[in-house]
């Protein structure tokens, strides 16, 4: 039938108007990709102990949930914490609700979100790749896009502690993924619409049910993270509306529906919270307003003030922006390798798209068959390379314009994996991509790995063995100034310590040479398809070695053990107290299941919700501490002062010690 009442078709529009063919996933592409997520992920929820700070902070607060059936207002340690949305305790808490209270299940839910990351981008991949993958490997784009994004060194490691990130990354793939399809849709409506001609001819999908995902899932993000979780995914549609000249199609998306299922959705938390938490009298002199309660914490300090570097206490890292990308591109790796050819490839097809004439009207007499085999591959090609750049500009633009900690790049993490997977799928049917990708990775990946696998070999043939009893702790260098990097504790490490690392630094050696060496040869060998899964399992040997690190430097990080050995000494009415603020032994609380005391420890996570008339009573000063120590009660104490603490308090008793830390009691 000759295409004889379809409006004009006018460029540029990346996003076809023909419904695309999907996909069939491969069934061994998906058993790699879970096997991928089975060896460093869920392998990885059993240890080691929750981590002070962060990761047993969101944790705690989910117990506490548990305990106080109150799933509005987030509490630690008893008092108020008003910081993040409650998505992530709400996870932890229902895990924790049907597996027992343990570390394991509250890990659960985000190892299982990653495993959602991993077939949502395996999904968008093929969408976006398809028409260029090789015809025998329709998958491959996803595959490897997959593979990256389980692989990479960033989503690996911020996901050792529970916080949440990666999530954003989740929501902002589904949200990227719904909007193409449902724009898909809106313009199908207007060229496929049953006509006079042909009334036999069926209509297109509607675009209802991918607008109304994709209010879903923003809604979620913004239970997530708050406001965040909206500015990405909506600035993300806006602007590829506007760079593609289909502003006017905004309105055909279903916004009222749309948004009313947001509402339903994440309004009912956020008028709770306000409703239960309203503004109370707050101290003068410490830049807080006369009044404020949960909306002024929440929506201003956490937001506005944040991204103004103004917050109140400001308790976080500032990293500077050329750090923050070289950051990005460390996260990405082995496949940021991939990236240059890959960009420069996606720039050329947005700058040189293909230009159909400017009307095919009814004169015209080409079929739509015939049209959609001409436009698709170039047209899905416009779309892949627009949406990637796209989403990854927007989170790198919108951190480098705000406060940044090194992390927070994560979500643009699967735009960059998604278009490294893409140039590999088209390089196993392009000779000159897949020479220029072999160059790369002879020229890039082959001398960094090589380095990094001589200088773990070095450490693991002459890093002085330590003596017998040696304590992780006496071997580190203290480098306090940097431990609000979430990272900032791996600048403690020194040649000696590195004696107690030798099995990891063998593993990583041995998975960098995989990496890198035996990828290359095999890529100028022509397996191409060897090349990239030999990439991916050199890396899981890697991050499995780090893994093995982060069990090793536990001790150091977190307060498990002593938790452990504290539950086996005391009694209901004995009293634990920290030395010091909370995030420096958050885990006795939630191993121990009770509330601590606090040395001088009122300052930045329960600062604020001190200030609220029912916060327990739980700041001690140098003297209340004393008070305490000679009364009959029993005390534990833990501290990092050691030795000083003791001669500073009498009698003291050494009770347990691990990691550089010590608990002491009052009492025998």
């Amino acid at each position: 039938m000759l295409l004889q009442t379809a409006p004009p078709v006018r460029w540029p529009s990346p996003t076809v108007h023909w419904p695309n063919r999907p996909v069939r996933w491969n069934l061994r592409s998906i058993g790699l990709i879970v096997l991928a997520w089975f060896l460093l992920q869920f392998t990885g929820i059993f240890s080691p102990g929750l981590l002070d700070d962060v990761d047993s902070i969101y944790i705690e607060i989910a117990r506490e949930m548990l305990q106080r059936h109150d799933f509005v207002t987030p509490y630690i340690n008893g008092v108020r914490f008003f910081d993040k949305p409650p998505l992530m305790y709400w996870m932890a808490a229902g895990s924790m609700h049907l597996f027992g209270i343990s570390d394991w299940a509250a890990r659960l839910p985000l190892a299982l979100s990653v495993l959602a990351l991993l077939l949502a981008v395996y999904a968008l991949g093929n969408r976006l790749f398809a028409p260029i993958s090789p015809a025998a490997n329709p998958d491959r784009a996803g595959f490897y896009s997959a593979l990256a994004v389980a692989t990479s060194i960033g989503p690996y490691l911020y996901t050792r502690f529970f916080i949440p990130d990666i999530l954003l990354a989740l929501w902002m793939t589904l949200a990227v993924h719904l909007f193409l399809i449902a724009l898909e849709r809106v313009q199908s409506e207007s060229i496929s619409a049953p006509s006079i001609d042909d009334p036999s001819a069926s209509p297109s999908p509607s675009a209802l049910l991918p607008s109304l995902g994709f209010a879903v899932v923003i809604a979620l993000n913004v239970l997530t993270k708050g406001l965040l979780g909206l500015i990405f995914p909506i600035a993300f549609v806006v602007l590829y509306l506007a760079i593609t000249s289909q502003l006017n199609l905004l309105l055909r998306l279903h916004l009222p529906a749309a948004t009313a299922i947001f509402l339903i959705i994440a309004a009912p938390w956020h008028i709770l919270a306000a409703l239960r938490n309203p503004a109370i009298p707050l101290p003068a002199g410490l830049g807080l307003p006369a009044t404020g309660g949960w909306a002024w914490f929440y929506l201003y300090n956490e937001h506005v003030a944040r991204f103004l570097a103004k917050r109140i206490p400001h308790d976080y890292g500032q990293t500077p922006v050329w750090l923050f990308w070289l950051y990005l591109a460390i996260w990405a790796m082995p496949w940021t390798t991939f990236l240059p050819t890959a960009i420069a490839h996606h720039l050329r097809t947005l700058r040189n798209h293909l230009r159909p004439s400017a009307d095919l009207s009814a004169s015209a007499t080409i079929s739509p068959s015939d049209l959609t085999d001409l436009l698709v591959p170039q047209s899905r090609s416009r779309e892949a390379a627009l949406s990637t750049l796209l989403w990854a500009a927007l989170v790198l633009g919108f951190f480098s314009l705000s406060s940044r900690q090194e992390y927070y790049s994560l979500p643009a993490i699967p735009a960059l994996c998604l278009i490294a997977g893409g140039i590999l799928a088209r390089a196993e049917s392009d000779t000159r991509i897949a020479r220029a990708l072999q160059t790369w990775s002879t020229w890039l990946l082959l001398p960094i790995t090589i380095l990094v696998a001589l200088v773990c070999g070095y450490f693991v043939l002459n890093a002085p063995h330590p003596a017998p009893g040696a304590n992780l702790s006496t071997l580190l260098a203290s480098n306090p100034s940097l431990y609000n990097l979430s990272l900032g504790h791996i600048f403690d490490l020194t040649g000696a310590a590195m004696g107690l690392f030798r099995g990891p630094l063998a593993a990583v050696a041995i998975g960098m040479l995989l990496t890198g060496l035996c990828s290359t040869i095999l890529r100028l060998k022509r397996h191409l398809y060897a090349a990239n899964l030999t990439v991916a399992a050199g890396m899981i040997v890697v991050l499995l070695a780090a893994h093995n690190g982060l069990a090793r430097f536990n001790p150091i990080l977190g307060s498990k053990d002593l938790a452990l050995s504290l539950n086996q000494l005391r009694h209901p009415n004995d009293l634990i107290v920290l030395d010091g603020e909370f995030t420096s032994g958050s885990t006795l609380v939630f191993y121990t299941g009770q509330p601590i005391h606090l040395i001088d420890g009122r300052v930045n996570t329960l600062w604020y919700g001190s200030f609220w008339p029912d916060a327990p009573k739980i700041f001690e000063t140098e003297t209340s501490l004393h008070q305490l120590w000679k009364s009959p009660r029993r005390i534990f104490l833990l501290t990092y002062h050691g030795q000083p603490r003791q001669e500073d308090l009498s009698p003291a008793y050494v009770v347990a010690e691990s990691g550089g830390k010590t608990i002491l009691t009052n009492k025998k």
